[in-house]
């Protein structure tokens, strides 16, 4: 059942960042951006010195089960949905956690750059902030939560990039592609690179995806988490 869920997210990322983008405010208190220090609430779970508030979480599953039940039509079991959640806020948390640590800030100018780089904010190749307001208004969505999630979408890419950055293919790996390159016909895939380097990228991405698994479960691993399931 998580496994269909999470095949499900792959397929509609950005309305399941926006289901679950309400609790973005609630990640910047964390990081104190704007000066507030967190707030004292129950916390169904905590990861190092981050925590997921119940109201954090109530909305979150509130809005992951509207988007499945109008996404997916699946028929998913209370409890499955909420491990998908708390498994999803627990993660964030921990890419939070990690940019933290590496210093990583996210600018102004980065944020509205992503925005308005956005194709469906976009009529007529520009970006249009009529659009723009309507389509959050329709996901039950502000500007300034949207844009608060957004900011902590890209602080958390920038410490993933990182790891995917420091990820390349060992002699030995490109020796086995190129083995495998050697046994397949000569052409080009469907993204138009030609077959030998296709093989390749292949390689890496499954490094690379491995690399920031294990780098996760790494932090997981030092980083005291307690989740309260009384209180999901």
């Amino acid at each position: 059942m998580i496994k269909l869920m999470r095949e499900s997210a792959h397929k509609y990322p950005w309305l399941l960042k926006s289901a679950m983008g309400i609790l973005a405010i609630a990640f910047v208190i964390t990081m104190g951006w704007w000066g507030f220090g967190e707030q004292e609430t129950d916390a169904v779970a905590s990861v190092g010195n981050l925590t997921v508030t119940r109201d954090e979480f109530l909305r979150a599953y509130q809005n992951t089960y509207r988007f499945y039940k109008e996404k997916v039509q699946g028929d998913f079991k209370d409890e499955t949905l909420k491990q998908f959640v708390i498994e999803g806020l627990i993660e964030d948390k921990i890419w939070t956690l990690v940019a933290e640590e590496m210093g990583l800030t996210v600018t102004p100018s980065e944020l509205r750059d992503e925005i308005i780089g956005r194709e469906e904010f976009s009529r007529n190749g520009k970006f249009d902030p009529e659009l723009y307001r309507r389509l959050l208004a329709a996901n039950r969505l502000t500007p300034s939560l949207f844009e608060a999630q957004q900011g902590m979408e890209l602080l958390r890419n920038k410490a993933r990039t990182i790891v995917l950055d420091s990820v390349a293919l060992t002699p030995a790996e490109i020796a086995e592609g190129q083995a495998l390159m050697a046994q397949q016909p000569p052409g080009e895939s469907a993204s138009g690179a030609p077959t030998g380097d296709r093989i390749l990228q292949a390689f890496l991405f499954q490094k690379q995806q491995r690399a920031v698994m294990a780098y996760k479960e790494a932090v997981k691993a030092r980083v005291p988490i307690e989740i309260h399931r009384e209180l999901l």
